[in-house]
């Protein structure tokens, strides 16, 4: 036993733990040299524990939360099996399956830095785009292939992706797999994987139907857990902000204000939520952008690097859009709306909090998502602190009562009372006409049953100005008036009937007349008629 302290003792199996470096994993020096320049000196204790097993070949089942080094953990591993055994590029031998195109980008990007001084082809295939540029790139020979499942069934139909060949499987998220309703595309690519190969399954949560997936894919794996299934990490810390609905969007506009939070990643439940707070918060002079499935994938990539370059400050995105965030200095996650799967939450805080840096998740919790929290708690297993006061729950109030409360609590427009102003004056009285006080209400006859409908009231003719009555023009022409009244003389035109074109040809004038039909002219000198009084006879 070495002495460390006045109070602890610890052995040299626990001290060598400790202080371990990628030297003591045994990799290649070009993996070194790019490690040291991405500044990794300690792997983490995934890294440490998942490097070794995946080196010797054997199938791996690694639990941990995001922003724990899961990427590296499998990719450096990787590149030194392939390095070890080079072939040509005609096949593939390694393949990532990824839930998001926003992760198998980021995961990509992870094999070119720690693999920038080996020769080892990588590519990434994912939907939303078109698909010419991939299929070039697979033309042209690839060892290491990223794709979700969508894009890769697409390809593999297409004949541009064969696995035959193949050495490695990778399922990443595999979580997530599940929650989006990939494990059918899943269970079709791995039937049309080789029987022998190395599988690699990672998954931040470890429900029942994960376990029954990994069963079938893996192969007397090696379980490596770092934490319990389900937990947060210790360097989040997290708060719980109890608000109602229509006050959220000001209270959010507050703390960031207040904490002075420069960049923050902001989760809500829908699409159409994450435009509404992106369009509030660019309002209040928070530059924002949002991120959804609604999107192209041109557009979320901008958003994305706009994120990460400081150019926005805040981004609210959504749960599919977010995964594969991977930005190690970020600080602050807000949750908007508190998501109705506990499992998602644990993936929400883990975008903060990564390569050991501290974070911190808020949380705003209105009526309805109190059970939410209460599930949350129950799966991390601890209590989130709350801040300010836990106002009495509220019943239920349905969606449109909670807008027309989040529209009274809109603060006023510049200029937007000045139609209600003049609409609200009293309008000015016409000459000749007496107020509406002094008018008498006519009286109601006895006979009249009040339960009655009212009859409807015939309109007057308007009378000229002097008085006379105006003269009526008979259709003759002429001016003057039948003796009684204002009738004018003599009957009133008949309205002529109108028939289309189409009717006129189709109908003969005789049969609209009444008249009979004409008989048809003999063209051949009268033998028709001849032979009509023959058969008579």
């Amino acid at each position: 036993m070495l002495h460390i302290s006045k109070t602890s003792f610890v052995s040299e199996d626990a001290i060598t733990t400790l202080f371990m470096t990628f030297q003591d994993l045994q990799l290649i020096p070009p993996l070194l040299q790019a490690l040291e320049e991405e500044k990794y000196t300690q792997p983490t204790p995934i890294q440490e524990q998942a490097i070794p097993v995946v080196l010797k070949g054997i199938d791996l089942m690694g639990c941990a939360q995001t922003g724990t080094g899961k990427t590296a953990a499998f990719a450096i591993p990787i590149l030194q099996i392939l390095t070890e055994k080079p072939r040509d590029h005609k096949n593939i031998r390694t393949l990532i399956l990824t839930p998001t195109r926003e992760l198998a980008i980021q995961i990509e990007e992870s094999f070119q830095s720690y693999g920038r001084h080996l020769s080892i082809r990588h590519a990434v295939v994912f939907g939303g785009v078109n698909q010419h540029h991939q299929v070039q790139q697979l033309r042209k020979g690839v060892d290491v292939l990223v794709a979700t499942p969508g894009r890769l069934l697409d390809l593999m139909g297409q004949g541009h992706v064969r696995l035959d060949a193949l050495e490695i499987f990778v399922l990443d998220e595999a979580d997530r797999m599940l929650d989006m309703g990939f494990v059918h595309d899943v269970k079709r690519v791995i039937s049309e994987l080789p029987k022998e190969r190395q599988s690699l399954f990672f998954s931040a949560t470890m429900p029942n139907e994960i376990v029954r997936l990994a069963n079938t894919i893996l192969t007397d794996p090696i379980k490596v857990e770092v934490t319990p299934p389900s937990t947060t990490a210790q360097t989040v810390q997290q708060e719980l902000h109890y608000v109602e609905f229509p006050e959220k969007r000001a209270r959010l506009i507050e703390l960031i204000e207040t904490r002075e939070i420069d960049r923050a990643l902001i989760f809500t439940r829908t699409k159409h939520g994450a435009n509404r707070v992106a369009k509030e918060l660019n309002k209040a002079g928070i530059r924002s952008e949002a991120i959804h499935g609604n999107k192209s994938q041109n557009a979320r990539q901008e958003a994305l690097n706009n994120f990460k370059m400081g150019k926005t400050r805040m981004l609210v995105a959504t749960d599919i859009a977010a995964r594969g965030i991977d930005i190690d200095e970020l600080a602050y996650v807000i949750n908007f709306e508190v998501p109705n799967v506990a499992e998602t939450y644990v993936h929400r805080i883990g975008r903060t909090g990564r390569a050991g840096n501290s974070g911190l998740a808020l949380s705003l919790v209105d009526s309805e998502e109190r059970a939410y929290i209460k599930d949350i708690q129950k799966l991390i297993g601890m209590q989130i602190p709350v801040i300010g006061e836990i106002p009495p729950p509220i019943a239920f109030i349905p969606t449109e009562e909670r807008r027309m409360m989040a529209r009274q609590n809109r603060p006023p427009r510049p200029g937007g009372d000045r139609g209600k102003q003049e609409r609200s004056k009293p309008s000015a009285p016409r000459e000749g006409s007496k107020p509406r006080g002094e008018q008498q209400a006519k009286p109601q006859s006895q006979s009249q049953d009040p339960n009655a409908k009212p009859k409807r009231r015939k309109p007057k003719k308007r009378q000229p100005e002097s008085g006379a009555p105006q003269e009526r023009k008979s259709p003759q022409g002429a001016g003057a008036n039948a003796e009684a009244g204002n009738k004018p003389a003599g009957p009133r035109p008949h309205k002529k009937k109108r028939y289309s074109k189409n009717y006129k040809k189709r109908t003969n004038p005789s049969e609209r007349s009444g008249g009979e039909k004409p008989a048809k002219q003999d063209a051949g000198g009268g033998w028709l008629s001849k032979i009509s009084s023959l058969f008579k006879r």
